[in-house]
């Protein structure tokens, strides 16, 4: 057993990959807000691609948070020289490979260290996943400055406890000394994301400093993304995981999926690393990819979470091999998904959702039903209710997408169809079971919710879609109701 370390790479190059650059020419290039597993397994991935390729070593990346896990994160790296390891998984094939674009993470809360590092004039880029859920909009995707978080920065912007607080910190030293602005660089799974990154750094500064918000506005680029690579959550299962197949101690090591997929504008304040040499794909308007990405994949996840979980199901891999859940996937997909998603460049959608089919059903990745139901709140009014909403402006029937919105209803009443409790993560489950328990004799009590269900709630048919789906489900159960669904008799 070879504990990960700078020290140990050459025992550990035995079982996986290791850099073939020196870790100690790096020098950083990027603050990263936001050190979890889907970033050390996708942005630094491919840093570590193009590093690997000797090229751009003065882009490395700096860490940095500002909630307790990114605390307990910065622990775990630092202890191992803030390598990790990284195991992507195929149905044929499982490799690891250990990355090192990551240099340090800062410590979180401390916001003057923070802020000094985002005024070094060596960092060009600041980038973020930070989930969808941190970027403090509503179901119309519009930044919130009552946010008594936001509000609080804007009271005290030279003590900010926010990552846009600590943002606009920044930038606002920056343009003091005469160094130009960085560029600020969304990750998230969010439409439009660098549009809300802006509107989020933005309204920010506005509380406090008006010229500096225009000036923000003015002279810093907020590129649009998507992002994609299915990464679960890192448990004790992975460390130990490691441990028996490469002999790597890792505090904690990445699983992930092959594939990965990363579209980005080419829109840069003050240059970057040459990524298109490792597969990002540079564009001019990033919207049909996002739009594909969001509705297809992501709204699939959210589809699949809710029945598969009431009918008490684990992992991913096993709703998909479940011939009612993947049917009930394929056909709201082929209905009502993918025929309002616009053209994309190059690309066949069809093909897209059945490249999409054979990553959910990847048994290796142990991806789980309840980090695709956790958040909903956050996930439904960005995965789902826009497909909803475009269907019905075009005059088009939203029985499956009504169906989402009735086993999400459902399953916040708070028990699977046998009976079993259901243990909630999501920022507004009170609320939401609250409601769920009253719309088994109300079904719109859960519909009274503007900042989720937003204009979709309004319309007559959704409503009686939504009302019948869920009177169903609780007269039928799950199962019954899917096969209807499937047989075309949900609708009455």
């Amino acid at each position: 057993m070879t504990k990960l370390s700078l020290a140990t790479l050459k025992d550990v190059s035995a079982t996986a990959t290791i850099p073939a650059y020196d870790r100690s020419k790096l020098s950083a290039g990027i603050v990263h807000f936001g050190v979890g597993n889907f970033h050390r397994a996708h942005q630094a991935i491919y840093l570590d691609d193009l590093f690997n390729l000797g090229q751009d070593h003065d882009w490395a990346i700096i860490g940095a948070g500002v909630l307790p896990s990114d605390a307990a994160m910065r622990e775990k790296l630092a202890a191992q020289d803030f390598l990790t390891t990284i195991v992507e998984q195929d149905n044929n094939k499982t490799a690891a490979r250990v990355t090192a674009p990551m240099i340090d993470i800062l410590p979180p809360g401390d916001a003057k260290a923070i802020i000094a590092k985002l005024a070094d004039p060596s960092i060009r880029i600041v980038s973020l996943t930070i989930t969808e859920g941190g970027y403090f909009i509503d179901a119309s995707g519009k930044f919130n400055p009552a946010h008594p978080a936001i509000a609080a920065d804007g009271k005290n912007p030279d003590e900010p406890k926010t990552v846009f607080g600590l943002i606009v910190a920044g930038l606002k030293a920056r343009r003091d000394k005469g160094v130009a602005p960085f560029t600020v660089m969304s990750c998230d799974n969010i439409p439009h994301n660098g549009v809300v990154t802006t509107n989020a750094v933005v309204g920010t500064a506005r509380l406090s400093d008006p010229d500096l918000a225009d000036w923000i506005k003015a002279n810093v680029a907020f590129p649009n993304a998507m992002v994609d690579r299915i990464t679960p959550a890192t448990g004790q299962r992975e460390i130990d995981l490691l441990k028996d197949a490469f002999k790597i101690e890792d505090n904690w090591p990445v699983y992930c999926e092959e594939f990965k997929q990363w579209v980005l504008e080419d829109k840069f304040t003050l240059g970057r690393p040459a990524l298109e040499k490792v597969g990002v794909t540079f564009v001019p308007d990033v919207t049909p990819y996002e739009h594909m990405k969001i509705r297809i994949l992501n709204g699939g996840h959210a589809a699949i979470a809710y029945p598969a979980a009431l009918m008490d199901i684990h992992f991913v891999h096993d709703s998909m091999e479940d011939p009612l859940i993947r049917a009930f996937l394929a056909k709201l997909e082929n209905d009502e998904i993918i025929p309002i998603v616009p053209p994309v460049p190059n690309t066949s959608l069809t093909d897209y959702f059945a490249l999409i089919e054979h990553r959910l059903l990847n048994p290796k990745i142990a991806d789980t039903i309840p980090r695709l139901a956790q958040d909903g709140s956050n996930r439904q009014p960005k995965f789902i209710l826009p497909s909803t909403l475009d269907n019905l402006r075009q005059g088009r029937d939203i029985v499956g997408l009504a169906l989402v919105s009735a086993l999400w209803c459902r399953y916040f009443e708070g028990t699977t169809d046998s009976g079993q409790k259901i243990v909630f993560n999501d920022a507004s489950a009170d609320r939401l079971h609250e409601a769920a328990v009253k719309a088994k004799d109300d079904p719109m009590a859960f519909l009274v919710f503007e900042d989720i269900f937003g204009e979709v709630a309004k319309s007559d048919l959704f409503r009686k879609r939504f009302a019948d789906a869920l009177q169903t489900l609780w007269e039928k159960g799950t199962r019954a109701t899917l096969q209807l669904y499937l047989d075309g008799k949900l609708a009455k």
